[in-house]
């Protein structure tokens, strides 16, 4: 259970203005969260990104470098820590080049405490959210390892739909073979119907859509 004291996730803050950094630092950190604060994208890039679910802070001007490049920056690097950008001198092109980068919010200085706050909760919870997709993907991977090649072929045909007979003709197996590989199949995969079977081939990129059950 998380103790009271526990942080209740990591916020990173770049923010060229050590008077504004500090601020919004002392404000999430009274809130429960883990705050870092850095001056520029160089120091946040050097320190390594945070285990727990997090979100980046982002000031849009900064010495020597554009916060909304770096945001899609951020992006070629294939880090998708959820980001806030804030500025002083936000306008309707730079919000629109944001937000199609995927940015959770943009806020204008001076913004409210509750707004900041609310748009933080927001990424941090969508941080939470991939997290956990990214572990169940890795989760499918590893047992979908575990499949030996005849399991897979099975697999890859079952989820089309294809009933067993069908799988046996296409690989020219008997049907109980079929079903005893199907059987471990779902058993390796930790799957509870045909229907989650399907899911986590999708999620795993292993269907086969050129094959229809009526196709035989």
């Amino acid at each position: 259970m998380t103790r009271a004291e526990d942080p209740i996730g990591c916020v990173c803050v770049i923010d060229d203005d050590a008077e504004v950094r500090g601020a919004i630092g002392s404000l999430l950190r009274s809130s429960g969260f883990e705050v870092r604060l850095y001056e520029g994208p160089g120091a946040f890039l050097s320190a390594g990104l945070p285990d727990e679910a997090a979100c980046l802070v982002l000031d849009i001007r900064l010495s020597g470098e554009n916060g909304l490049e770096f945001q899609e920056r951020l992006s070629a690097y294939g880090i998708s820590l959820p980001v806030i950008l804030i500025t002083g001198h936000g306008d309707i092109p730079m919000t629109v080049r944001g937000m199609r980068a995927g940015a959770v919010d943009f806020l204008p200085k001076p913004f409210g405490d509750d707004q900041l706050l609310a748009a933080v909760a927001v990424a941090i919870a969508r941080d939470r959210q991939n997290r956990a997709a990214l572990a169940n993907v890795a989760d499918l991977r590893n047992n979908f390892a575990r499949l030996t090649p005849r399991e897979r072929d099975v697999l890859g045909l079952v989820v089309t739909g294809l009933m067993n007979k069908q799988v046996a003709a296409r690989l020219d197996l008997s049907e109980i073979t079929v079903k005893i590989h199907r059987g471990n199949v779902m058993r390796k995969m930790a799957a509870q119907s045909l229907a989650d079977l399907v899911r986590m081939a999708e999620q795993l990129g292993i269907r086969d859509e050129t094959i229809h059950r009526f196709n035989t």
